[in-house]
């Protein structure tokens, strides 16, 4: 047994802190709002992101930040555009030293363009940086259906430990040291899973679905290698696999917001109405950036970013992607 801390009682992070229980270890759960921390102690539930799934004795919610970060690995389940602002936190309350830290949120640094990874780096290099990533629903996980993950590290031999540490027969993982591929997935497959629900949400068709699904993979891939990415990470868990969840399921929270954009809805009206957060909002404009620094041609996630920065509608996009040149499907620039 292990004391593992979770920063961040959302529903991830909840059904992390479940998933760690199964594999035999004492969890503390740290969560922001003094309230929620003492209803979910006094009737064993997250009643705000998971109502109804019991926590077991081994979860200790605690709105204690040192607390909680006084476990032996610690997982860092709070959105991606706070990462920064949580390191400080931690640093604050003295839980800054040499464990593990696993990144479990999936995007990238919008006002830097950082990788999470970087931002460990820099706010707190004592912590050794490992990233969680891979299709899994949050429900589905605090259920204990079967999933399949990815837990990367520069260190390929610490992350089969963490991995064979963390994994249960219902929660697999698989390890990697291909730490900028399985960021990169896992931050690119929401920004083009907003693409794939504009399309359902205008009643375009499951064919249309399919081809900017494909075509979405491509820019994937094309975005990987520029960065050094390896082809078989995006290929995998944490790339093709959560794309395809991400971009076909109404559970997807990016997917969903993608159809409401898609029906006419404005995008401060969707999330007006939610209580959390689609960061595939936030990625489009980084992966955009990082598209032209590094000459990448990404048409699919540029006319995501116009839509939801409100420099136009989907139905512009739309006809813009439609109209473009055609070219051999294996045509580098796409």
């Amino acid at each position: 047994m292990e004391h593992i801390g979770i920063i961040g009682a959302g529903a991830w992070g909840t059904a992390l802190a479940l998933s760690c229980a199964r594999a035999g270890h004492a969890v503390s759960l740290w969560v922001r709002e003094p309230e929620l921390a003492e209803t979910m102690r006094r009737r064993r539930e997250n009643v705000r992101y998971l109502p109804d799934i019991a926590l077991p004795e081994a979860i200790m919610p605690t709105n204690d930040l040192g607390e909680a970060a006084a476990g032996e690995v610690l997982l860092l389940v709070t959105p991606a555009q706070t990462t920064r602002e949580m390191l400080r936190a931690l640093k604050m309350v003295g839980a800054v030293d040499e464990k593990p830290l696993v990144l479990c949120a999936k995007g990238i640094e919008v006002a830097t363009g950082e990788f999470l990874s970087d931002v460990v780096g820099e706010e707190a290099p004592a912590f050794t940086p490992f990233v969680l990533s891979g299709p899994s629903f949050a429900i589905e996980v605090a259920k204990n259906l079967p999933a399949a993950v990815t837990l990367a590290g520069e260190d390929i031999e610490r992350a089969r430990e963490l991995a064979r540490l963390l994994a249960h027969p219902r929660f697999r993982i698989y390890s990697s040291d291909d730490i900028i591929g399985v960021q990169l997935g896992g931050a690119l497959k929401n920004v083009l899973a907003i693409a794939c629900g504009i399309v359902a949400g205008m009643g375009l068709g499951d064919s249309a679905r399919a081809a900017l699904l494909t075509r979405a993979f491509a820019e994937m891939r094309r975005l990987g290698r520029a960065l050094g990415a390896r082809e078989e990470t995006l290929s995998g868990l944490s790339g093709l696999g959560d794309l395809m969840l991400t971009a076909t399921s109404a559970k997807s929270r990016n997917y969903t917001l993608g159809e409401e954009l898609g029906r006419g809805r404005s995008l401060d009206e969707v999330m007006g109405e939610r209580i959390t957060v689609a960061e595939g909002v936030f990625t489009a404009q980084i992966v955009t950036r990082m598209a032209q620094e590094h000459g990448v041609d990404m048409p699919v996630s540029e006319a995501v970013r116009r839509v939801v920065t409100g420099q136009s509608k989907p139905v512009e996009e739309v006809e813009w992607l439609l109209s473009r040149p055609l070219r051999d499907e294996t045509e580098p620039a796409g």
